[in-house]
Formats: C-alpha cells, sequence, structure tokens
C-alpha cells in the first residue's frame, strides 16, 4: 500500500520503508530512454502501424493522477501510463502519439484499428484475453474513498456498502467487484449499494464532495493521490482483490512480444522502476513483464 503525505509543494509517498518526493513539475521532463535492438527485432515483419514509424497509444482522456495528468501548459500528457508510451516508442525505435481516450473508447479502438496499444490502467482479466493481448508492467490494487469527514471509517466487506452510493467506472474490475458484492448483500438480507457511473473525474469529486455519492472506489494510487493532494478525502479500505495492469494489443497481432520484450529491457535498466518510483507507484512494480498472465476472476 502507499502512503502519501503534503509537504508544503511536494507530495511525499512511501511504500513499507521506501520514501520519495513527487514534483510535479520536474516530472514534466521526460526521463531518458533507450533504443532496444532486441525489442526492435521482435516486430513482426508484417505489422502495420497506425502511422508508419510511429506508436499510437490511447491513454486516459481524464486527469487521473498518478496515471495521467495535463503538464502545466495544459496540453502536454504527463504521468505513469505517458512515461511508459514513451519508454516503450523510444525502444522500438518509433516516435510517439498519444491520444486521449474515454475508457469506454479503447476496446473498440484497438479492435478496430485505430490505436497500436492502449495504456489506460488496463488489467488482465480472463474475458478480456480473449479479444487481447497482454504485456504486464505493474500490479493494479483498488481503494475504497470518502469525503475526509464521512462517517464512513472502513470498508472491509460487502456489509460495509450496503445501501451506499459508490461511483465505479462502467466496464471496470471495481464495477465486477460492487456487482458481486451486492449480491452478497441481496443473499444476507441486506440493501445493495447504488452505483454511479460518472465518465469524468471532475464530476466523481463534485459527488462525493457535495454529499451526491457516499464512496468512490477506483485505483488505490488515484485515491491516495487525491488525498493527499487536497486532504477533502481519505481512503477507507482496499479492494479484495490484485491485477497485473498491461499494455493491450490487437488479438494475435503479435506485437505484444516486442512490448514485453521493450518493457523486460527497460526493467533491467531500471527504466521502468524510475517512472513508477516518480509517480509513488514504486511498490507496484513487477519483477518481469509477462505476456497474457492469469486473469483476474470474480
Amino acid at each position: 500500500m502507499i502512503k502519501w503525505t503534503l509537504l508544503g509543494g511536494w507530495l511525499v509517498a512511501g511504500a513499507g520503508l521506501a520514501q520519495g518526493q513527487i514534483d510535479l513539475r520536474a516530472n514534466e521532463q521526460p526521463l531518458p530512454v533507450t533504443r532496444d535492438e532486441q525489442a526492435i527485432a521482435k516486430i513482426p515483419t508484417n505489422y502495420a502501424f497506425v502511422e508508419p514509424g510511429t506508436l499510437t497509444v490511447a491513454i486516459s482522456a481524464l486527469n487521473s493522477p498518478p496515471l495521467a495528468l495535463l503538464a502545466t501548459d495544459n496540453r502536454t500528457r504527463i504521468g505513469s501510463d505517458p512515461d511508459i508510451a514513451r519508454l516503450l516508442a523510444a525502444s522500438l525505435g518509433l516516435k510517439l502519439k498519444l491520444v486521449p481516450t474515454a475508457w469506454e473508447d479503447w476496446p473498440l479502438g484497438i479492435s478496430s484499428g485505430r490505436y497500436d496499444v492502449a495504456l489506460v490502467n488496463i488489467a488482465v482479466t480472463e474475458q478480456r484475453k480473449e479479444k487481447f493481448d497482454f504485456a504486464t508492467y505493474r500490479v493494479d490494487s483498488l481503494a475504497f474513498s470518502v469525503k475526509s469527514d464521512s462517517p464512513i471509517t472502513a470498508v472491509n466487506g460487502p456489509a460495509d456498502l450496503t445501501g451506499k452510493r459508490v461511483i465505479v467506472g462502467s466496464g471496470t474490475n471495481q464495477e465486477r467487484i460492487l456487482l458481486g458484492w451486492n449480491a452478497i448483500n441481496e443473499q444476507a438480507g441486506r440493501k445493495p449499494a447504488l452505483p454511479v457511473y460518472l465518465t469524468d473525474d471532475a464530476s466523481g469529486n463534485l459527488y462525493i464532495q457535495s454529499g451526491r455519492a457516499d464512496v468512490f472506489f477506483g485505483p488505490q494510487s488515484v485515491s491516495a493521490y487525491k488525498a493527499a493532494l487536497t486532504g477533502k478525502t481519505k481512503v477507507v479500505g482496499l479492494g479484495p482483490k490484485k491485477a497485473f495492469v498491461a499494455t493491450t494489443t490487437k488479438k494475435g497481432n503479435g506485437l505484444v512480444y516486442a512490448l514485453q520484450t521493450a518493457l523486460n529491457g527497460g526493467i533491467a535498466r531500471g527504466e521502468v522502476q524510475r517512472i513508477l518510483a516518480r509517480w509513488g507507484e514504486d511498490g507496484e512494480g513487477v519483477g518481469q513483464s509477462e505476456v497474457n498472465p492469469p486473469g483476474i476472476t470474480y
């Protein structure tokens, strides 16, 4: 679990005994990355990039720090996912094109060939593996957060959410978990939680602060970041499951093996670790990238 505190203009993050500071201004500067001939050699000879010589990557259109956010120029995308995208493109000897994308749009975008890769904090599931290939680079944890003065002090299981209004994203792992908990509550004669579906982060913040929703259920790194940055929310529990977050490509086109090689090269050189560390996610790294590992099940 990553713990955050805010000191002046700095965010301080720690995982276990590790402590680090996040300087958003400094993090606008890209980290050095390395061309990887082994990864380049893994690009299928018959693979046609969306734009020749360019890796087109879908990233979150939302401001969801530390995963993705706008720099101070209000134009450049920064965050751990854009940083991973830069590493992949440089490793493969390609230019990079980032395409801000809504969560609901990445599956069709990958299937239809609008993007080469999607990096939208996508967790590996068995269902998704039927249509997409994955190369892992991070472990995904989920968290429950509430308004800082909320009477809710802990969420440890289904009973803690009975009758609560819970913000989740449609088609996400957290939605699946919440609906599963609702079934448990109903079987026990308890009132289920009410899912609140929102498509942008600003609305989620407004709903929590105005009392129109009780709980936000989403990525742990995002929830911890918000709590430290503003003090207006607090994390009150972690989700019951963890999953691998991975680069996502169209099933069977072979690009996944080039991405895996690029990630493993970046891990061996410490580049992936530096990316995660500067965004406070150093406790979520993987020892090596895997292609299509066992997905989260419910």
